[in-house]
């Protein structure tokens, strides 16, 4: 699972409460349960996913973590257990500072790596209702600091190099003496001239003016996967900014947006939509096109249908993500009223309202005094 995103297996979004991961959670399970999907190894292997998924983001603790360091985290194979952030022998914890104060060199006196990683950077793509659906490649332009190209990230001026940190020899720590009542006691810490690289420059790069980074604009094209939700985020790595003194590059988070469509509603991956049919259609069948997002297809009406009645077209909905399968497309009928009716249309709807004992009696008639007849409801209260 190293190269995939525990949010967007759960299909919650990064800033989803716990309530909405256990819901999802919940769900997922049990679709992709052994027990519903004896047969299926990729469903098991689903579930495994969905499980591993779970136990992290779930925790508050190991979701901390993930979210700041994703799989690669410095110094564990795994979440939880000595080794984690903040634990025995790890650089820079309090644990470190205490040992230094009273026993001195803690860590050898070996210079510290001032290298540092680069800002991860994020925006939001809009994309249409069908590229969110079928999947899509989008270019979008970043402005990120990159590496400077003069110098290769030195922060020296080409043709020079940075020199030794005259202040604590190249070690990048001073040691600093500390009089306590068990004697004297000396800790080690960052050197403040060269912070901690052991190097100073004295001629600084003029085209980045010694950063070692320049800020450029950069086109990067994102591949959107088929059956991608509003404000699902896509991470690409490595295209962030660059690092400090050769630290690594950063990541880029791109959020998604998708326009909502003037047809179709996505109900999970299903797609939902109303289609108006005609009284004698509801009445006798019909068949009818309805549309689809890659075209119509004939779709029967049985006789007698009423409206509100939901047709299912199997396949024709949003794609899972990272799978085969597809969701459908329902189809909810609803029975048009015609605004506007010639005289002969009049004359065979008053005609029909007769043979089923219903006798209609329009405004304009009633107007003109014309006695109107008890209908079907009227006649039912009254007996």
């Amino acid at each position: 699972m190293a190269n995939k995103d525990y949010y967007e297996i759960l299909g919650v979004s990064r800033d989803a409460s716990d309530q909405e991961i256990k819901k999802a959670f919940r769900k997922l399970a049990r679709e992709y349960h052994p027990d519903v999907n004896a047969s299926d190894k990729r469903a098991e292997e689903k579930f495994k996913e969905i499980n591993e998924s779970y136990e992290v983001l779930s925790d508050p603790e190991k979701r901390r973590q993930y979210d700041m360091f994703g799989h690669a985290r410095p110094g564990a194979g795994g979440f939880g257990g000595f080794g984690d952030f903040g634990g025995f022998g790890n650089a820079g914890s309090p644990f470190e500072d205490l040992f230094g104060m009273f026993f001195g060199d803690w860590g050898g006196g070996a210079r510290r790596s001032a290298a540092e990683r680069g800002s991860d950077l994020s925006l939001e793509l809009s994309l249409s209702f069908e590229e969110a659906v079928f999947g899509a490649k989008k270019e979008v332009e970043i402005a990120r600091m990159s590496t400077c190209s003069e110098c290769g990230g030195s922060g020296a001026e080409p043709g020079t190099k940075p020199e030794r940190c005259p202040e604590c020899d190249g070690s990048g720590q001073v040691r600093t003496a500390h009089q306590t009542i068990l004697g004297s006691f000396v800790r080690m810490s960052t050197c403040p001239r060269c912070h901690g690289t052991g190097q100073v420059i004295s001629d600084s790069c003029t085209a980045c003016r010694g950063q070692g980074r320049r800020p450029v604009s950069e086109r990067v094209v994102v591949e959107v996967p088929a059956g991608v939700a509003d404000g699902v985020q896509l991470k690409l790595v490595g295209k962030g900014e660059s690092g400090l003194r050769g630290g690594p590059t950063g990541d880029l988070y791109v959020i998604l947006r998708v326009i909502p469509h003037r047809i179709f509603e996505r109900r999970g991956n299903d797609l939902h939509c109303r289609f108006p049919i005609t009284f004698p259609q509801a009445t006798l069948g019909a068949y009818v096109q309805v549309p689809t997002l890659e075209g119509f297809i004939e779709l029967s009406i049985p006789a007698t249908t009423q409206t509100g009645t939901i047709f299912k077209v199997k396949d024709q909905g949003v794609p899972y993500l990272y799978g085969a399968r597809r969701g459908d497309l329902l189809v909810e009928v609803v029975i048009e009223t015609p605004k506007k009716l010639t005289e002969r249309q009049k004359e065979l709807l008053r005609e029909l309202g007769a043979e089923f004992g219903e006798p209609t009696t329009t405004p304009e008639e009633a107007k003109q005094g014309k006695k109107k007849k008890k209908g079907l409801f009227e006649r039912i209260m009254g007996d």
